[in-house]
């Protein structure tokens, strides 16, 4: 796998994360669609590289630091800036444990 082909699969899974309807709180909240193998596949991805981030041992925490993110910010931050925070869960994780 390549540095663009993992890239690729970072930014697939990037464009994964998004705001779910606001809580009846008000709060804003992250959603993560977690994409199948068919799906990476179709989207012409490396496949070694899905496998090998889809089977990672830290995926569920990954999965789960993403939700949580709002959690992690300020009242004041706006939706948007939350969402982005959340979708840099995402490259953190890659960048930090993929293997090229």
């Amino acid at each position: 796998m390549t540095r663009d082909e993992l890239r690729a699969i970072m930014e697939f899974l990037m464009d994964k994360v998004h705001l779910k309807d606001a809580k009846p709180s008000g709060e804003v909240a992250v959603a993560f669609d977690v994409p199948s193998p068919d799906e990476m596949a179709a989207a012409a991805l490396n496949g070694e590289g899905c496998r090998q981030i889809l089977d990672a041992p830290w995926w569920d925490e990954m999965v789960e630091d993403i939700v949580e993110t709002p959690e992690m910010c300020e009242e004041e931050d706006p939706p948007e800036q939350v969402l982005q925070y959340a979708r840099d869960v995402v490259s953190e994780y890659i960048r930090k444990r993929a293997e090229i």
